[in-house]
Parts: structure tokens; sequence; C-alpha cells
């Protein structure tokens, strides 16, 4: 009888991340992971002790690759911006992983890395040691949040983009002026969710950015 194949941790992340891009965190599961593996759940719980700290290994890889050749460049808020856009990138290139990561964040290197560039651009705005942790805890949910929702878009098929641009254009453009007049009076300049968003992120964090900024001029 021939032994059935060891599978080393990186082989096991790696088709867990392929399984990932055509399903979510709420359909994978261990089983149907070790069943592409042509193995057992029993054998990768050897490597991985639940699902969620397997989701979390993955997603770490994602920040391990974003932060690869990473050098700080600029000042505090240039720094932030460049770390937040290659996080955004490298998310992009796997969005059924951002909202893995939103959802389960992570506690491996990638994660310490983009912890540690995070903090010490803020160390270097000239926050006080005090107020940073708070700070750095902001800018994080905010990041998480916009790179999942982004991810969520782009992750859906042609087809049920168009259906919903579709559904946004008559839900818009056809409100009734009398029940809805701000609605109606903006309903042609008013923008879908899934427009422009990389503007929408680089402003939206940016203005985080100038809040933190003033609040150290104000001192």
């Amino acid at each position: 009888m021939t032994a059935r194949r060891r599978w080393s941790t990186e082989e096991i992340l790696d088709a867990a991340a392929e399984l990932l891009r055509t399903s979510d965190a709420e359909s994978f599961s261990v089983r149907k992971l070790a069943a592409a593996l042509g193995t057992d759940s029993s054998s990768l719980y050897r490597h991985f002790r639940s699902k969620t700290e397997l989701l979390r290994a993955v997603a770490d890889r994602i920040l391990l690759a974003a932060m690869d050749s990473y050098r700080p460049e600029g000042d505090w808020k240039q720094r932030i911006m460049s770390l937040a856009q290659r996080v955004r990138e490298a998310f992009g290139q796997q969005p059924q992983l951002a909202a893995v990561w939103g959802r389960y964040a992570s506690s491996g290197t990638g994660s310490r890395l983009v912890m540690e560039e995070l903090l010490q651009a803020l160390r270097a705005s000239g926050l006080p040691d005090e107020e940073i942790p708070t700070r750095y805890h902001r800018i994080a949910v905010l990041l998480a949040a916009l790179i999942a929702a982004e991810a969520g878009v782009s992750a859906i098929t042609p087809e049920e983009y168009e259906q919903g641009m579709e559904l946004f254009r008559v839900a818009v453009l056809g409100a009734d002026p009398e029940r809805f007049p701000a609605l109606s009076h903006f309903a042609r300049d008013v923008r879908p969710l899934g427009a422009d968003r990389h503007a929408a992120f680089e402003e939206i964090l940016a203005t985080q950015l100038a809040h933190i900024e003033a609040a150290i001029r104000s001192r």
C-alpha cells in the first residue's frame, strides 16, 4: 500500500490560497482543503490547530508579500500612504483573502512587519508615545475596512457587477423626489460604491493623516 504524501506547511498554505481564490472564508473548510490535497483533515491539523489559525496564516502570507523589498521613504505620512498602498495592492491580487484578513486578522511575521512600520511612522510624526497606540488602531481599522470592501467589489463577476449597476441606476435615478428630495437632487452626480475606489482610498486615508497632523500642530 502506497503511503500518503506528507505535505509541508508551505504547500498546505499554497493550496489553501488557491482554494480561497474561488470561495470565501464561510464556505472554506479544512475538509475541503484536505480533499483537494488528497489527504485527510487530521494530517492538516498537525500543522494548524483550527480553520481560523490556517486562515490567519494564509492572510499573513499576503502581508509578507506586501512587505517584500519594502524600504521606508519620505516623511511619516508618505510612509503610511506607501505602506497602505502596498497592502491594498497585495490583497487586490487575491481579493478573497482580503475578507479573511479583515475578519481574522493575523499574527505572523507579515502582520508584525506591517505593524512595526506603521508604529515607526507614527513615532516619526512627533506624536507622544501614549497617543500612538490609539492612532495606530484607528488607521489599522480603516485600512482593513477599505481593503476588504474594495476586494468584495472586485471579487464579483462581470454579470453581477452590471446587474448591480443597473439596480443602482434604477434606485437613484428613479427615486421619488417628494420622498427622497436630496437623492433626487444629486442623483446624476452620486456614484456607486464600486466607482473610483483608488482615489477614494487615498482621500479617506489622507484625511485621517491630516487629522493626526492637525492634532500635532495644535500642541
